[in-house]
C-alpha cells in the first residue's frame, strides 16, 4: 500500500511510475488527495472541538464552587453541544477514512527504476541463462506420458477424488516430491533461513497484509463459514508473522523458509499449457521470505536470486532468469525476477520461481516497522521468492532426465530419494 505522504507530496511521480505497469492512476490519485485534504480539515476541526469541550468541562466545577450556577449551566449546555458536534465530526472523519482506505488499496506498488518497459511476457528481459539444453531425440515423451508409463503420477485418479488439477503422486513419484521438498528446505536452512511450519489457512487480515486481498479473491479458495482462505503461497502466512511488529536494528536480517501445499483457482484454458503438471490447483512449494531495512533490500534481492540459481544449478537443469517488464509484474511487486526451466520434451520454458522485492508496500499494509539508530520509526522492506515450486521442476526433471524410458535422478537428489533411477 502506498503511503498518503507519497501520494500527497509526489502525485505526478506516482502517476508516471504506475504508467510503467500500464495502470492509469490519475483519477484515483486525485480522488485520494481530495479526500486527504478533507480528512486533515476534519481532524483539525475535531481536535479543536475536543480541546474546547475539555476546556469548558474543566470550568464547570470551578463555576459551581464559586456559586455561579447560571454560568455553570451555560458551560454544561456548551459542552453538550460540543459533544454532539464532535460526534458528528468523528462520524464524518470515519466515513472519510473508509473512502480513503478503499481507494488507496486500488493502487499497485510502484515499479523500481530497473523495471523494463513492456506490456506482456514477450517483453521480459533475459538476464542470464545456464546449463545446456539436452537433445532428447525424436522419441522423447512429455512428463504426463512418462508419469503414466512409470505409474508415478495419476492424474485421472485425482480427477475422481477431487477434480482436474489435483494429481495423486504414487511410489517413486511421491518419494520424489518428498525428496525435493527436503532438498529445497535444506538448501535454504544452510543459507541461513529459519525453517517454520505455518498454517495453510489464513484469515482476511493476513490476506490483506500481503496484498492478496482485495486483489485476488477469485484465485483463492475460501472457507465461507470461518472466513478463512487456503494459502496460495507460504509467502502469506510467513510474512504475516511480522504483522503489527516493530523490529530493532539488531533484529535484521529476518530470513525464513517454509514448505506448504498451495491452493489456487487458476484461470481455465486448454491445450499443452495446462497438461499434466503445467498448471495445478493444489501444488507443493518451498518459499523464502526476508524482512530488511530499506537500504539493504536490493542487496538482499541479489542474494536471493543467486541462492535460487544455486539450487537450480545443483539439479543441473537448463534455466534462464528474466527481469519482468512493467506489464507482466504483480500488483504488489516493485521488481521481480522469474526463473524458468526448459522443458525439452515440450519445447518450452516453464516458470518455477518468482523472486520479488516489495519495498515498503506490504510493510505499510502489515504495519511492519523498525526503529532506526535515531529512534525514528520507519517502514521495513519485505521480499520473497519460490525456492522452489515443485510441479514444473518435476515436469522438467522427468522430461530432461529421461533415457531409454527411465528417469535418471540428478546426483544432488539421490541422498534424498534413496534411488538413482525411476523405471
Amino acid at each position: 500500500m502506498l503511503t498518503l505522504k507519497l501520494l500527497r507530496e509526489n502525485p505526478q511521480f506516482v502517476i508516471d511510475k504506475l504508467a510503467v505497469k500500464h495502470f492509469d492512476a490519475r483519477e484515483i490519485v486525485e480522488k485520494i488527495n481530495a479526500l486527504d485534504v478533507e480528512r486533515r480539515s476534519l481532524q483539525g476541526e475535531l481536535d479543536n472541538c475536543l480541546a474546547e469541550q475539555k476546556k469548558k468541562a474543566a470550568m464547570i466545577g470551578s463555576l459551581m464552587k464559586a456559586g455561579q450556577k447560571d454560568e455553570a449551566q451555560a458551560a454544561k449546555d456548551e459542552v453538550a453541544e460540543l459533544k454532539v458536534k464532535s460526534a458528528a465530526l468523528q462520524a464524518a472523519s470515519d466515513e472519510n477514512q473508509k473512502a480513503l482506505d478503499a481507494l488507496v488499496v486500488l493502487l499497485p506498488n510502484l515499479p523500481c527504476d530497473m523495471v523494463p518497459e513492456g506490456t506482456c511476457a514477450e517483453d521480459n528481459v533475459v538476464v542470464k541463462m545456464g546449463n545446456e539444453i539436452p537433445d532428447l531425440g525424436e522419441n522423447a515423451l512429455p512428463h504426463w506420458e512418462l508419469a503414466k508409463k512409470l505409474d508415478i503420477i495419476d492424474f485421472d485418479l485425482g480427477v475422481k477424488i477431487t477434480g482436474a488439477g489435483f494429481p495423486v503422486y504414487k511410489g517413486k513419484g511421491a518419494k520424489l516430491q518428498r525428496a525435493l521438498i527436503n532438498f529445497f528446505l535444506d538448501c535454504n536452512t544452510e543459507a541461513g533461513y529459519l525453517e517454520v511450519e505455518p498454517p495453510v489457512m489464513v484469515n482476511e487480515a493476513s490476506g490483506f497484509g500481503t496484498g492478496q486481498l482485495p486483489d485476488k479473491e477469485g484465485q483463492m479458495y475460501h472457507a465461507n463459514l470461518d472466513n478463512f482462505y487456503m494459502v496460495p503461497t507460504a509467502e502469506v502466512p510467513v510474512t504475516n508473522i511480522f504483522r503489527d511488529v516493530i523490529l530493532k536494528e539488531s533484529d535484521f536480517p529476518q530470513k525464513m523458509t517454509a514448505y506448504t501445499p498451495c491452493f489456487r483457482r487458476e484461470a481455465g484454458s486448454y491445450g499443452k499449457d495446462v497438461r499434466g503438471l503445467n498448471r495445478l490447483h493444489q501444488f507443493d512449494k518451498v518459499e523464502i521470505v526476508r524482512v530488511e531495512k530499506p537500504q539493504d533490500s536490493y542487496a538482499a534481492l541479489d542474494e536471493m536470486v543467486a541462492h535460487v540459481e544455486s539450487i537450480v544449478n545443483k539439479l543441473g537443469l537448463p534455466y534462464r532468469i528474466l527481469r519482468l517488464c512493467g506489464g507482466d509484474m504483480s500488483f504488489t511487486s516493485a521488481i521481480t525476477y522469474d526463473f524458468e526451466l526448459y522443458s525439452a520434451a515440450q519445447g518450452r520454458w516453464l516458470e518455477i520461481s518468482s523472486v520479488s522485492n516489495f519495498e515498503s508496500y506490504q510493510a505499510n499494509r502489515l504495519k511492519l516497522r523498525y526503529k532506526d539508530s535515531e529512534g525514528k520509526t520507519q517502514l521495513c522492506h519485505t521480499l520473497n521468492g519460490s525456492s522452489l515450486a515443485l510441479p514444473r521442476v518435476v515436469a522438467t526433471l522427468l522430461e530432461n532426465c529421461q533415457k531409454d524410458g527411465k528417469i535418471i535422478i540428478p546426483e544432488a537428489l539421490r541422498p534424498y530419494t534413496g534411488f538413482d533411477v525411476i523405471d
